[in-house]
């Protein structure tokens, strides 16, 4: 990379970190925005409930609760909800929704949380999803495959493999990057005055080495069967889509 192309990333990075500081000194005195998926308030409570579905396809859930650790660390107007579906044959997937308020800390970039959790991120792809709607739209999302290894009972160890897909959707809006999700809530800020209340949605499953391909299409089947369930899709006058 030149020193031009190095001048121009630091300018951008400078940028992106003063648009981060801008919101979090103003974003508490702005009007909130509406979800992009289905929440209505809790009563008496700064959060939201989010109403993810229960069944998807051939998929049974139960709803997991958000442990103590996790809580205790992100703003208290933070909105969260967490499923997990099976299969019949067993196969698992993680569905998972963090809705933040009036502080922008609630989201942060998905490669902090996975490495502390052991899981190495392997490859990297954006992809769009069809929705079958209606309306009819594709979804930008980032697909990653992860490896770590695990503990087996008898004390042995085993390499895993991990399918993780995620994106940022708020009022008509949806990217699959962290960074256009920080201009958009800046610029919405700025020239709106609204705080748009963005969602980090992401999907995990696990399978064992070699059968990658085979997981990715099983994820993909169910994000275009589950999103439309609890996301409320761009709508068609305007709505911003973008992906890297």
């Amino acid at each position: 990379m030149n020193r031009q192309k190095w001048i121009l990333l630091a300018v951008v990075f400078v940028l992106l970190g003063a648009a981060a500081g801008f919101v979090q000194r103003w974003g508490k005195h702005q009007k909130p925005g509406v979800p992009g998926v289905k929440a209505s308030p809790i009563p008496g409570s700064s959060q939201m409930e989010i109403y993810l579905p229960e069944r998807v396809l051939d998929y049974t859930s139960v709803p997991v609760p958000a442990t103590a650790s996790v809580t205790n660390m992100l703003p208290k107007d933070t909105s969260l909800a967490t499923r997990r579906f099976t299969a019949s044959n067993d196969f698992w997937i993680s569905l998972s929704v963090v809705m933040m308020g009036t502080d922008r800390t609630s989201i942060h970039k998905p490669e902090y949380c996975l490495p502390g959790q052991g899981w190495r991120i392997d490859q990297r792809e954006a992809v769009k999803i069809p929705m079958a709607g209606p309306p009819q739209y594709e979804l930008p999302a980032m697909f990653w495959t992860l490896s770590n290894k695990i503990q087996r009972e008898n004390g042995q160890t085993a390499d895993v493999r991990g399918i993780y897909v995620f994106w940022f959707t708020a009022d008509n809006e949806l990217t699959d990057s962290h960074y256009q999700r920080i201009w958009w809530l800046t610029r919405d800020l700025l020239l709106t005055g609204v705080l748009q209340r963005w969602s980090y949605v992401s999907y995990f499953a696990i399978c064992v080495p070699g059968q990658e391909a085979a997981a990715v299409e099983r994820v993909k089947q169910f994000v275009a069967a589950s999103a439309p369930e609890f996301q409320l899709p761009p709508r068609t006058n305007g709505g911003a889509v973008a992906a890297h």
